[in-house]
């Protein structure tokens, strides 16, 4: 097989004799293309078209892409002060977890099928959850065993001694470093936090970094240096997949545990760490929000095409990190099926957050309901239906197979797979079952790539038939199932909106929202509810006025994350108000501006 490197200038002639070979449809020829191909200006539209059938991951994303099952562990200062996001302020003594249990982490999640833990080594706030040499806001300043606590090795040997796979969140965003605006000297600061942890703490599959990015001290915004951070990890952690901002593994575009009905792993976006990948993805109208990121059309209009695989992240409860109220808000095992459906079932990896609580250990709600998870997904995919869908089918646009099911079987389920070590090809297909000596059409999709799951009403039928009807090239398929999984029950207990109806509120001022509650409340905190035709509220101050007249601002501060997680926000008060008046400032929004609120979108917490 030969793989095409990185200079794709040196090798227009190996791309013609490729275009030779492909026009022809000769199969025999493994010229394949790793990780990304740069088009040579001669080619035209349906070459392009053809030749991203043959761009395939590299060793260490395949082998991402086969864990399938990955958990994200956000756990730091936020979990005592119940934020989402901590200013950088905060006291490092905050940090003090009552029975710090790594090991519990990892049975957990293993015992539920999870394959790789992402710990938040740090999250915006700063706090470092090992003792870097960088910072002194870390572990090493808290009173937790002394000072002398290490996160993030009493999670990497946890994953040693269960053989799970480890990686390391480091937010680029500090709101705790001086140099964090004076891009230089910030910069430096990060690179050597990613050395201590590149080389301190063996084998990391995978470095997690957001986008995140907001004023230093100095009032100037930072500038990271994506190229230097990149440098530093291929060259300590060489296997170790980049995500998110990174260029190996990419962000599905929201955080609710959706992916695309059109999964594309071949896409011409990239992401923005540098004007030139800044320009061409806005010249191609895509970043990854967008509903279309590899199609034809898209794939004709591009200059370089990369594997650049989804995944799907997505968390447990409400919130990333733990809050108490929440514990009865955790996802129920219908809605984290449900999940694995649209993420691992659409050419995804599901990377599911699972924020341990203030003692250090996952919450035995969290714990129960990951159980049943691993009971489901182990019951239903270890049960197969076919006699012969472990096949290697080479299949042409328009080519169907048929499949035995077992005698007597109940189907509600398939799976199909390619072979992405050989590209991802199939653009459509339809799945029919045979029943009652009829072929009767059970479901249809779009992309297959490494697993596509799709579930139908519950029929049994004596065979099923594949039709792939388009696709780039032949199509590799590597796998067929049909499975029975069981119809789920169950919802997640409401969230409470407000504790007093607003049937006699009434509105003073629209901008900033003024209401009159009607009567005297002891009031203990507010919900907001953000809309998702409207601009949400970012910075806000809550004011409260027992007469109109005078008023007390009660809190200033932020709904931290609401932009990528916009689910109703609670905010709680250190200390009751008593008020009839309420009015809610808008300071800025998720867009930069200054968003009116509605009425509807407010709630006040008594109890």
């Amino acid at each position: 097989m030969i793989r095409a490197t990185s200079n794709y200038n040196k090798f227009i002639p190996l791309l013609l004799v490729a275009l030779t070979i492909l026009t022809s449809c000769n199969q025999r020829a493994n010229t394949y293309f790793e990780k990304h191909l740069s088009y040579p200006d001669l080619l035209t539209k349906d070459q392009k078209v053809k030749l991203a059938a043959y761009v395939v991951p590299t060793e260490s994303q395949y082998e991402w892409q086969q864990l399938e099952l990955t958990a994200f562990i956000h756990f730091g200062i936020n979990t005592f002060t119940g934020r989402e996001w901590g200013d950088g302020t905060e006291d490092p003594n905050l940090f003090n977890p009552t029975n710090f249990d790594a090991e519990q982490w990892v049975e957990t999640l293993q015992n539920a099928g999870f394959k790789m833990v992402i710990l938040t080594a740090k999250h915006h706030d700063g706090f470092c959850l090992w003792p870097t040499q960088t910072t002194k806001h870390s572990v090493a300043s808290s009173s937790w065993l002394n000072g002398k606590g290490d996160v993030v090795k009493a999670l990497r040997d946890a994953c040693e001694k269960y053989d799970m796979k480890f990686g390391v969140y480091l937010s680029p965003w500090d709101r705790n470093a001086e140099s964090y605006g004076d891009s230089p000297a910030y910069n430096r600061m990060f690179v050597q936090q990613l050395v201590e942890l590149l080389t301190n703490y063996g084998e990391i599959h995978e470095v997690w970094f957001d986008g995140a990015n907001g004023e230093g001290p100095n009032g100037k915004v930072q500038e990271y240096d994506w190229t230097r951070f990149y440098h530093v990890i291929d060259s300590l952690q060489p296997m170790a997949v980049k995500a998110i901002m990174g260029d190996d593994v990419r962000w599905v575009g929201n955080e609710s545990g959706l992916g695309r009905e059109t999964e594309w792993s071949v896409t011409p976006l990239q992401p923005d760490i540098n004007k030139t990948v800044v320009a061409e993805n806005n010249r191609l109208n895509i970043s990854p929000t967008s509903k279309d990121l590899g199609s034809n059309e898209l794939i004709e209009e591009s200059k370089t095409i990369y594997w650049y695989p989804s995944e799907v992240d997505v968390s447990i409860r409400p919130g990333w990190f733990y809050h108490a109220e929440q514990d009865s808000q955790v996802k129920t095992l219908a809605q984290l099926v449900d999940i694995y459906f649209q993420s691992v079932g659409m050419n995804s990896v599901l990377l599911l957050n699972i924020p341990p609580d203030t003692r250090g250990r996952i919450h035995e709600v969290d714990a129960d309901h990951l159980s049943q998870f691993g009971d489901y997904i182990t019951s239903t995919f270890s049960n197969e239906k076919l006699t012969d869908g472990e096949v290697e089918w080479k299949a042409k646009s328009g080519a169907s197979k048929e499949f035995d099911v077992h005698e007597g079987q109940v189907i509600n389920t398939v799976m199909l797979q390619e072979d992405i070590q050989k590209g991802q090809r199939v653009e459509e297909f339809m799945v029919e079952g045979l029943i009652n000596d009829e072929w009767v059409k059970l479901t249809e999709g779009t992309t297959i790539g490494y697993k596509r799951l799709l579930r139908f009403a519950d029929t049994k039928p004596t065979k099923i038939r594949i039709t792939i009807e388009e696709t780039r090239d032949i199509a590799n398929i590597k796998k067929i199932g049909a499975y029975f999984a069981p119809v789920l029950e169950g919802s997640i207990m409401q969230f409470k909106l407000s504790d007093i109806s607003s049937d006699n509120w009434v509105i003073g001022n629209p901008q900033p929202l003024t209401i009159d509650l009607g009567e005297r409340y002891s009031i203990k905190g507010f919900t907001y509810s953000p809309v998702e035709s409207m601009e949400s509220i970012f910075k806000y101050t809550f004011w409260v006025s027992e007469d109109g007249e005078t008023w007390n601002d009660v809190i200033t501060n932020e709904f931290s994350n609401i932009k990528n997680n916009p689910i109703p926000q609670s905010v709680t008060f250190d200390d009751a108000v008593n008020a009839r008046y309420i009015k809610i400032e808008s300071i800025e929004g998720t867009d930069g501006g200054h968003p009116t609120v509605d009425m509807k979108q407010i709630g006040i917490l008594t109890n």
